[in-house]
């Protein structure tokens, strides 16, 4: 299995159940690990055989950046299920980091895996 993925993607959002947080945009920050066959695309080296990891970071960037979630945990499984459908990902690892939610702590968040391994 090849993996494809994004690393640290930052975008603020309205996320949190406090009212302070319903005020404020916060940044959250993205770790994306995505299945995809990459024999195809270098075999041809073409951008339109890809998994376009610039149009998938676009694509979140405008839906949670327009989102106004309470817990990250929606937030995240939004964000797969949008992956997985919309870019016909089979599997993906996504971790959604909080920094800065809890004192003492770098950040905060749920990491999930959705769809199936493939080898």
């Amino acid at each position: 299995m090849d993996i494809v993925f994004i690393e640290d993607l930052r975008i603020d959002a309205v996320i949190g159940i406090y009212d302070w947080e319903r005020r404020v945009r916060q940044t959250l920050a993205f770790d994306i690990e995505m299945a995809f066959d990459n024999t195809v695309p270098a075999a041809s080296d073409d951008i339109a055989h890809t998994l376009n990891y610039k149009d998938v970071s676009k694509r979140l960037i405008d839906y949670v950046g327009a989102s106004s979630f309470g817990l990250v945990e929606t937030l995240a499984e939004r964000c797969a299920a949008i992956i997985r459908e919309e870019f016909g990902v089979v599997w993906v690892r996504l971790k959604l980091s909080k920094p800065g939610a809890v004192r003492g702590a770098k950040a905060v968040g749920v990491c999930i895996e959705r769809g199936a391994r493939t080898h």
